[in-house]
Order: C-alpha cells, then structure tokens, then sequence
C-alpha cells in the first residue's frame, strides 16, 4: 500500500487532511480549513514543497519531544508532524513524507 492523503472533517467541522505512510502511520498532518477546496491546495502544497529539504523545519520540543513543519515558499506551515523521541526519529519522519507525497492518493471521508 502506498502513502495516502484523508481528508476529513474535525470536531468544529473544519477541513483538514493528514498523510499517512504506507504502513499506515500519521506523517503530517494539516490545520483546520473552512473550505474542501483550500484543503486541497493544502495537499498540493505538500506535494511540491515536500521536495524541497530546506522547506523542512525539525524543532525540539520543551518537553525533550521532536516535531517538525513543513512551510510553504511563503513561510506558511502547510503541515505538521506527529511528535518523535529522538532526532533522527523527526529526520526520518521528514524522509517518509518528501518520499510518499507526491504520489499519495487522496481519500476524500467526507464525499
């Protein structure tokens, strides 16, 4: 199985969509969007900025915990990951998400 896009609806009824690894893992996921369209620009822009190493920001957390974002050409974070116990767990993250986006289908759960 290859790495996919859901999109789906939260608890306030935003759009948001997370990327999901082939074993099925949380990679990346997006904030809430009020429209089903800018939550598919979303997902393109993870596809084309995925690409790019330098778009990558992998941070420590206060609480020792690794995470990091994806922007956009803009600055804008286009997606955040999950939280990792070590640095190179986070790196790895990152490599997992430049490798499955840009072929991810997208499963749309709120059709």
């Amino acid at each position: 199985m290859a790495g996919k896009f859901e999109i789906y609806k939260d608890k306030k009824g935003e759009f948001r969509f997370r990327l999901k690894a082939s074993n099925g893992q949380n990679i990346l996921g997006s904030e809430g969007y009020a429209k089903k369209t800018s939550c598919t620009n979303g997902i393109e822009s993870v596809r084309k900025n995925s690409q790019h190493e330098a778009r990558f920001e992998c941070k420590q957390t206060a609480s020792g915990k690794w995470t990091f974002n994806l922007k956009a050409t803009n600055g804008q974070v286009v997606g955040t990951s999950q939280t990792y116990d070590s640095e190179s767990g986070c790196r790895n993250g990152m490599k997992s998400v430049a490798k499955n986006a840009p072929d991810a289908k997208v499963d749309d759960q709120t059709a």
